[in-house]
């Protein structure tokens, strides 16, 4: 477990990997993202994107689930913020996704002593390396000896 006493600035570490596959892509954007570039590849090709993309939805939800798995269980009470959200790259079927995130601040709650502020660069990039998603997110973590309230 990592409480905000454990993460400094510079703190980097890579969450986790994911491989896309055309079928969950499709699946996922019927249910929350129906947009032809995502659900039907036809449309797809004919689209600026030439081919079925994940829904950038997706793609957070994708965070969520690989954060939530990730070994080094951050002790969360609530995420504050999400920002700088950009999406420079598509994500695409059989795409292998690896997501690695940076302490870029760190600092104490002005009100509460058992808990923290920090904020988390983001990257989300494809086998090639290329950034398919970055973003930054502030989060309030509880502090060392606060166990009883995560």
């Amino acid at each position: 477990m990592r409480f905000w006493d454990d993460l400094e600035v510079g703190y980097r570490s890579t969450v986790g990997a994911y491989q896309l596959t055309a079928q969950e892509v499709v699946a996922f954007a019927k249910a929350w993202d129906p947009q032809p570039f995502h659900i039907d590849e036809e449309a797809a090709r004919g689209s600026i994107f030439g081919g079925l993309v994940a829904s950038s939805l997706h793609l957070f939800a994708i965070c969520t689930r690989l954060f939530f798995d990730h070994s080094d269980e951050i002790q969360i009470l609530a995420m504050l913020g999400k920002d700088a959200i950009r999406i420079p790259n598509p994500a695409r079927p059989g795409d292998t996704l690896t997501y690695v995130t940076e302490c870029v601040e760190h600092r104490e709650s002005s009100t509460k002593p058992d808990r923290g502020v920090i904020v988390l660069a983001d990257t989300l990039s494809n086998q090639n390396g290329e950034a398919v998603l970055t973003q930054r997110v502030t989060l309030l973590v509880a502090r060392r000896g606060n166990e009883q309230g995560v």
